[in-house]
């Protein structure tokens, strides 16, 4: 089985954690630049550095979708600067799960493959997908849906150690973005983890700073650019969340109950 996921942050990284854990061969797709913040659980770092490697599985950068094969016969994930998953077409999967996560379907139809699974808010199941995954945190995280939607992205984030909208650290300003502090710092509230153009981005609350915006990166104000984790377990900085392995339950939940069905009609 053959299945491309658009999208290769954390969420979607999660996701193919999953998949390829359970034997199934993964192609990913996300933009010539990406802008994930916990990029050290991030399979799109293998567009920026050629490889990366996530909970011991690597992926690699594949510049055209014939090194896809090749890629995949050595034991690693293929990872396609593909915005517009051009690659899905050639490929010809079994299915494809968008985890973009743009809160919207930026076009992705019911008719890219056999199966084709929507994760969080902007698909509807039986309409532009053939299911969707709950991404909210809470009793339904990780539901598969086979019709209707996804709860309504509500713009405040989950609630992580009792805290949530205070764990996100966002650019102070238009510019170009300097780190300051690596992933898995401990901060402490009014640490400056950032600045853009001289504008220091403080941290909001003591913890581990598990996530932040690669230096040099383009930046707008208000834009979700640091991640701290109030636990403090510094570990956590470098494996996939509970939150991404939950919807990659769902997700592979669905890729194999659809399937499944389709097999029993034939």
């Amino acid at each position: 089985m053959l299945i491309v996921i658009r999208g290769a942050g954390d969420i979607a990284s999660g996701i193919a954690l999953r998949l390829w854990r359970s034997h199934i061969q993964v192609v990913m797709t996300d933009i010539p630049k990406p802008t994930a913040i916990r990029r050290t659980v991030c399979f799109s770092q293998a567009i920026v550095h050629g490889t990366a490697k996530v909970e011991e599985v690597t992926a690699r950068r594949a510049d055209t979708w014939k090194q896809v094969p090749e890629i995949l016969t050595a034991g690693c994930i293929p990872v396609l600067p593909d915005p517009e998953g051009s690659c899905i077409a050639l490929l010809g999967p079994d299915a494809v799960v968008d985890a973009v996560l743009a809160k919207r379907n930026l076009g992705t139809k019911i008719t890219d493959a056999p199966v084709v699974v929507g994760v969080g808010p902007g698909f509807t199941a039986g309409t532009d997908c053939h299911a969707v995954v709950e991404t909210m945190r809470g009793h339904t995280l990780g539901r598969v849906y086979t019709s209707g939607s996804a709860l309504p992205n509500t713009g405040i984030p989950g609630l992580i150690g009792g805290f949530s909208g205070e764990r996100v650290l966002r650019a102070p300003a238009d510019g170009i973005f300097h780190q300051i502090l690596e992933i898995g710092a401990q901060v402490r509230e009014g640490d400056v983890a950032a600045e853009v153009d001289g504008v220091p981005m403080a941290c909001t609350l003591t913890g581990v700073l598990r996530g932040i915006l690669p230096d040099g990166t383009p930046v707008f104000k208000g834009m979700k650019a640091g991640d701290v984790d109030p636990r403090c377990a510094v570990e956590n900085c470098f494996t996939v969340s509970d939150k991404a392995l939950a919807v990659g339950g769902g997700v592979l939940e669905a890729v194999l109950a659809l399937t499944g069905a389709l097999k029993e009609e034939r």
